[in-house]
This record gives C-alpha cells, structure tokens and sequence, in this order.
C-alpha cells in the first residue's frame, strides 16, 4: 500500500480515504442513472409527434385522443396564431421567481403574491382560450367519420382512466 505523503514537518498529510472513494463511485453511478432515466425518457416520449408537446400549448387532455395528423395541424396552427409562445414560456418563469421571491418577502404581501398569481392565470387561461378555439376550428374541419373516431377514442381513453 501507498505511504502517506510527509509535510515538511514530518507530519503526514491528508489523502482520499476509502470512504471518499465510496462516495465518488456512488455519486457517478447516480449521476449515471438519471442521465440514463432522463434520456430514456426523451427518446421514449420526446418526439415530434409526442401529445404532451401539443397539450402544453393549451389542447388539454383531448390531446392524446387526437391523430398524429391533427396535433401537427394544431401544434403549427397554435405556433402560428402565437409567435411569441417562447416568450411566454419566459414570462412564466419569471412569474416563479417573482412568486417565490413574494413568498419569503417580510414583511409578507398578499397582494403581491395576489398580483403574481393574476399573472400566471391570466396566461394560463389565454393559452386555454387560444387552444379551444383552434381545438373547435379543427372539430369543424374534419368530416363525421373523423369526428366519430376521435370520440370513440375520447372515450376509450375515459374509460381507462376511470377502470
């Protein structure tokens, strides 16, 4: 084994135990697995024509009953009527800071943390308005078969979740 390392006065210098050792293999081999994990995940769900994407732009749970075709039409249609999403995304993560930053303020403002979330609604519900009324312009451009299947998936999908 390795002698331990002299200061030059005699005394012997600290080294990586065992313990440090431990802990840096622990440490990678967790580091490992989440990066596994998360891009297990991004290869999994993360593509194009993944329903969470459309259903973050404001189609909510119907997303996942729609064909492949109407959440392209739709995901460009939002993109399209809202160029500034990104910005929006932005705003929204502002907002967070600025809750939380409310939320330890002393004294403590309930109005400020009021105005905040008034915020945070106001962009919620706009992108909800946006996404229902270009949910219904889509409704209106399919035919009845298309119609009819989607409803029959709308409430196979029902189903499941209640079973």
């Amino acid at each position: 084994m390795d002698e331990p390392m002299k200061t030059e006065a005699g005394v012997a210098a600290p080294t990586a135990g065992r313990g440090m050792k431990i802990a840096l293999i622990l440490s990678l081999t967790l580091n490992l697995m989440i990066f596994g994990v998360m891009g297990g995940a991004m290869l999994a769900h993360g593509g194009r024509d993944d329903p969470r994407r459309v259903r973050d732009v404001g189609f909510g749970p119907y997303t996942e009953a729609l064909s492949p075709e109407d959440r392209k039409a739709l995901r460009e249609a939002f993109f399209k009527a809202a160029p500034d999403f990104r910005k929006g995304r932005e705003e929204a993560r502002a907002d967070v800071a600025a809750l939380a930053a409310a939320i330890r303020a002393e004294p403590y403002d309930r109005a400020a943390v009021e105005a905040v979330m008034a915020s945070q609604v106001a962009r919620i519900e706009g992108r909800l308005q946006l996404g229902r009324g270009l949910l219904l312009d889509r409704l209106d451009a399919m035919g009845p078969e298309a119609r009819a299947a989607l409803a029959g998936r709308i409430e196979t999908m029902r189903m499941k979740r209640h079973d």
